[in-house]
């Protein structure tokens, strides 16, 4: 994640990022980014749609720190990496706000407080399992995290799914996965070609004058920021 070739971009990123939609945001301090990754890895809860909604909300839509088409960028790359892609998206936004810091310290803020809450929930449960109580309350965290996974679907839905292709290649994808029991790495892979098909044929029918007009920021957004 190099730009320009220079290991002092790399540590320290630009304090402004620029978004398709002509939003100009300075980085906050380590300090203040601390406190949002704290708050989020106390709070993401559902799995990784609803902690990628919970970042999103946190990191775009209340502070604007990134923009729409960063978030976007970085997701779907993060999601073509083994692993968990909510923590990868988390730990780069800390490297692009604050530098490689930034990026340990989200990390590890993302992932400590949930663990700790897992370990204290599994011996909580495994002292009172047996109490009502206590199954009625692990019966309304299960309802809770569908609610939330479901809200965060929608949410993502209405930000990247923005034309007719998008959509039809969801709801493929959708079917194939659920009904037809498609490998993951297959749908990856037929999304991919069909998004490299569709971007060519866009190319090929723009004007050849137009290419050079383009905003000097846009290839910035045609691939992972850096």
């Amino acid at each position: 994640m190099l730009k320009g070739g220079s290991v002092e971009n790399s540590i320290h990123p630009p304090l402004v990022h620029q978004d398709v939609n002509n939003i100009d945001t300075p980085s906050p301090s380590l300090k203040e980014a601390l406190k949002v990754w704290l708050s989020i890895g106390l709070l993401s809860f559902g799995g990784p749609a609803a902690q990628i909604a919970l970042i999103h909300r946190e990191v775009v839509d209340k502070r604007r720190w990134l923009g729409e088409s960063q978030f976007l960028n970085a997701l779907n790359f993060c999601m073509l990496l083994p692993g968990p892609e909510a923590m990868q998206l988390v730990t780069y936004m800390g490297w692009r706000l604050n530098g490689y810091l930034g990026g340990l310290i989200a990390g590890l803020l993302f992932v400590l407080p949930g663990a700790l809450v897992i370990l204290a929930l599994a011996a909580l449960y495994i002292t009172l399992g047996d109490v009502a109580i206590v199954d009625a309350l692990f019966l309304g965290v299960k309802a809770t995290v569908v609610v939330i996974v479901i809200q965060a679907l929608l949410r993502v839905a209405k930000k990247a799914l923005i034309s007719s292709v998008h959509k039809a290649i969801a709801v493929i994808a959708f079917v194939g996965l659920f009904f037809l029991n498609i490998p993951y790495p297959l749908i990856i892979l037929g999304a991919a070609i069909v998004g490299a098909a569709c971007l060519r044929q866009q190319a090929d029918q723009e004007p050849i004058g137009n290419v050079h007009h383009s905003s000097p920021h846009s290839s910035h957004h045609s691939s992972l920021p850096s």
